[in-house]
């Protein structure tokens, strides 16, 4: 009994002490919407220029996402992006595969892309990727603007690269509830890879590794808590 005793505490003390290793590699992961965490990026940056926010479209978002996604395959091994669509995909691809319904779609004046081999954090892609120096924050800066999207997308093969940022201006002077309106009283159809702002569903950064670790974490707390119940007993 006292050698039972002994090997339930140091399982114990092993799970508690793979929780405390493990928890903390979870918790820093950030499994929010990027694309909403970069749009949150552009208006602080607009706010600091004493400008009114680019209100956040969801339709316009989703167009972003098609976007990035038509460029899939075409960023380097350097980050170079070689993606240049034709104004007629955003109304006869990029809508249509959204939802957008084609009577509210507005103006789009403004167009940023970027890809890179890893994932980087939204800041990071402000920052070095989407707006590096002062040709690029002039977009950031541009008071016509009224409305922003957001869209990004990984590589082909879950948990890899390249990820793909692309982020859409428009200067529709319209309210943001007449303007790449999506059916079905603003559901649209949903998107089967990346994300996108407007939406609250979570952004895959694309790391298997921290599915295991987070599958591996909620296995051992379950496996200590059941030791510990049968001890009561």
């Amino acid at each position: 009994m006292a050698m039972e005793a002994k090997n339930l505490g140091f399982f114990n003390w092993v799970s508690l002490s793979s929780i405390l290793i493990l928890a903390p590699l979870v918790c820093s992961k950030n499994h929010g919407n990027a694309a909403n965490d970069l749009l949150e990026i552009i208006n602080k940056n607009r706010t600091a220029q004493n400008l009114p926010n680019v209100t956040e479209n969801r339709g316009l978002g989703c167009i972003a996402l098609q976007y990035a996604q038509q460029c899939r395959g075409n960023c380097t091994s350097n980050n170079t992006l070689h993606c240049h669509a034709q104004e007629d995909d955003f109304t006869e691809i990029f809508a249509p595969n959204c939802g957008v319904e084609l009577p509210t779609f507005g103006s789009i004046s403004g167009t940023v892309l970027g890809c890179q081999q890893k994932y980087l954090h939204p800041q990071e892609a402000f920052s070095s990727l989407l707006f590096p120096g002062p040709k690029k924050l002039s977009l950031v800066k541009n008071g016509s603007f009224t409305q922003v999207g957001v869209g990004i997308i990984g590589g082909r093969k879950k948990g890899k690269g390249p990820y793909i940022w692309c982020v859409l201006f428009s200067d529709s002077k319209g309210r943001n509830a007449t303007t790449f309106v999506l059916e079905d009283v603003g559901k649209g159809i949903e998107q089967k890879s990346g994300c996108y702002s407007g939406t609250s569903f979570d952004c895959s950064q694309g790391d298997k590794r921290f599915d295991v670790v987070r599958k591996l974490l909620v296995l051992l707390m379950f496996v200590s808590l059941s030791v510990q119940f049968f001890d009561l007993l």
